[in-house]
């Protein structure tokens, strides 16, 4: 089984996403002798966004790209191939006022790409990752579930997914990580109680 691993928190080993999403990997290991895994941190090792420059790398012929539009090309291709070689793919995704990480968003730019992903068909839409399992640790400062405020990246990750053809999506979450050490202990705790839920015999 192959394991992609994907972190975007901006905070480094204080993360409560890479903590958990690693926590999830390892859950993962464990009960899946052999597992290969591939891990990107897309924080320390950041994505360039998507541009004009992506888009004139890929529709310039590989003989006559510059060095810039070389490393654009060499960038779009391994985040690609990563996500395509992938049976289960794990995401620490917080929440950043009411979204995902940037850093994240410019990954999801890479691997959403036509006729590769997804299609289009005289019936609409057709995604082509099906089989894939998404796993998302989705952390937050606040408490938005059951909120008029949402998980509103969650949702945007649901719609995405599934707009590439991934319908096995699980979330792993812990909320109200900035109301002081007490809840931010309750929330940890209970996250890592899913895991081992949800991984024991995965």
């Amino acid at each position: 089984m192959k394991l992609l691993h994907i972190d975007s928190s901006i905070l480094g080993d204080n993360s409560a996403s890479r903590q958990l999403s690693q926590a999830v990997v390892e859950a993962i290991k464990a009960v899946t002798p052999g597992a290969q895994v591939t891990s990107r941190d897309l924080a320390t090792d950041a994505l360039s966004h998507f541009s004009a420059a992506t888009l004139l790398a890929v529709g310039t012929p590989e003989e006559k790209r510059d060095a810039a539009q070389q490393h654009e090309a060499k960038l779009n291709a391994t985040a690609l191939t990563e996500f395509l070689a992938a049976d289960t793919v794990v995401i620490g995704a917080p929440m950043y006022n009411f979204t995902i990480p940037t850093q994240l968003k410019a990954w999801i730019d890479r691997i959403c790409v036509a006729g590769q992903t997804f299609r289009y068909t005289e019936a609409g839409p057709e995604g082509l990752c099906g089989g894939k399992k998404v796993i998302v640790v989705s952390t937050a400062g606040g408490i938005h579930a059951g909120q008029a405020s949402g998980a509103a990246h969650e949702d945007y990750l649901k719609l995405l997914f599934g707009f590439i053809g991934v319908t096995d999506i699980h979330f792993i979450r812990a909320e109200g990580l900035a109301y002081g050490d007490e809840a931010r202990g309750k929330a940890m705790e209970g996250a890592q109680a899913q895991i081992a839920k949800e991984f024991a015999a995965a």
